[in-house]
């Protein structure tokens, strides 16, 4: 308390001088008009601005709740998109089931679901992602799961009640089928476990004109998730001169160093293709059975 004293004492004219001051500019600002109109002008500027830096802070720690209703609504907009759906055949009936059909007649094939990435590894051979949707919402072993930009992260590989497990694009173990988006050809994604920002495309032949920056898109061939969806761009061009195709270092699309949200698609006719070609299957090597 003596040090207050002591500091207001030392201090007093000061003080003083800044009451005066204040008192000075009220009547200033008070009784004159000009000088008010000004002062108004530089308060309303001041509050302004300090609002505005409240505004931002108020906004950073609501990030998250703005994120999660933008991720809703992008779920609910692909679901909508055109490529989800199928063209009705007008030579064919088809029966009216629980699969729905937009307004247009066009048969659901893809449904997407919203995510949030609870857990996530890079640094492992085998990594994977888990995600806060399991059984309980509809997800099922198979179903691909893309990135919040609808580049490719991963494939569902088992499920609980309210959460599912994902392996990534990084894991060893993991092989997608993936075009050229230019040509059109056919190869196979893979990754070394090495570098997470890079993945591996076999089986692009020596004839396309593969050159960097040439972007890579999931193939034609899955029943896990819709075709031409991005996975990333061609970073580099391995030379194998014993060899007529290429190996290529392709640069993800999905930073999965900070997934966060993510989209998990389910085809709604994956269990009648699966269905079909384990009947074919079947019936074939019946047919190679010798005849007793």
């Amino acid at each position: 308390m003596r040090n207050i004293f002591l500091f207001i004492g030392r201090y007093f004219t000061f003080f003083i001088f800044l009451v005066f001051q204040v008192l000075a500019l009220s009547f200033l600002f008070r009784y004159n008009k000009y000088h008010h109109a000004v002062g108004l002008g530089m308060t309303n500027e001041l509050t302004g601005w300090m609002n505005s830096k409240y505004a931002n802070v108020d906004n950073y720690f609501h990030l998250k709740q703005e994120s999660d209703r933008i991720h809703r609504i992008n779920d609910s907009l692909i679901n909508l998109l055109q490529s989800n759906f199928l063209n009705p055949d007008t030579a064919t009936k088809f029966v009216q089931d629980s699969i729905p059909y937009d307004t247009l007649g066009h048969r659901r094939r893809y449904l997407w679901r919203d995510a949030e990435v609870v857990s996530n590894s890079v640094n492992s051979e085998r990594n994977y992602i888990q995600i806060n949707r399991g059984s309980k919402q509809g997800v099922k072993d198979n179903m691909g799961v893309l990135n919040s930009d609808l580049s490719l992260v991963g494939i569902v590989v088992n499920t609980s009640d309210n959460f599912s497990q994902v392996m990534s694009l990084l894991h060893v173990k993991n092989n997608v089928n993936a075009i050229m988006k230019k040509s059109g050809n056919a190869g196979t994604i893979s990754w070394d476990g090495k570098n997470p920002l890079f993945l591996t495309m076999t089986g692009v032949p020596k004839s396309d004109s593969v050159v960097r920056g040439d972007t890579v898109l999931t193939g034609t061939y899955s029943l896990s998730f819709p075709p031409l969806k991005m996975i990333g761009r061609v970073a580099s061009i391995v030379k194998d001169n014993s060899s007529n195709f290429y190996t290529l270092r392709i640069q993800t699309a999905a930073n999965f160093q900070n997934l966060q949200h993510v989209f998990v698609v389910e085809n709604l006719q994956s269990v009648e293709q699966e269905k079909l070609d384990k009947e074919t299957r079947k019936k074939i090597d019946e047919l190679k059975k010798p005849a007793r």
